[in-house]
């Protein structure tokens, strides 16, 4: 029974919570950022090359009917790769950009007022003498 417990305390930890919910939440990214790459990004990649498709490329390896050496699909592999990250790194950028313009508030103005440390008043910062109790204050 004390495993049970130490595995709901576990289970019930926010650290874990928060991972499942980002493994769920970045498979269905994941499925966006695909489709963007293979739906929008390959296509003009393929009107760039001429509609070369990468994939098909191979080297016959000992005549006819021995294996092939697939490199195009290599090369695909490469592509997709390096589109995916440079989609995901735009992505992060944007998020960051839009949270970093959230975060930025105006500075608050230095305060002008300070209190006397013996009537405890609302006195000018540049002052070297309490108006209201006629204390000298100290420089500082």
């Amino acid at each position: 029974m004390k495993i049970l417990k130490e595995f709901k305390e576990f289970i019930s930890k926010g650290n874990v919570l928060d991972m499942a919910v980002g493994v769920i939440i970045g498979g269905a990214f994941t499925a966006i950022v695909n489709s963007l790459v293979n739906d929008i990004f390959m296509p003009l990649l393929g009107l760039l090359t001429g509609g070369m498709n990468f994939a098909g490329l191979s080297l016959r390896l000992g005549g006819n009917d021995g294996d092939a050496l697939q490199y195009g699909a290599f090369i695909a592999a490469v592509i997709n790769f390096l589109l995916i990250a440079l989609v995901l790194f735009l992505v992060i950028k944007a998020i960051n950009r839009l949270r970093n313009l959230k975060k930025a508030e105006p500075d608050k103005p230095a305060p002008a007022v300070k209190a006397c440390p013996y009537c405890k008043s609302e006195i000018a910062l540049e002052a070297s003498r309490c108006p209201h109790c006629t204390s000298v204050l100290e420089e500082g």
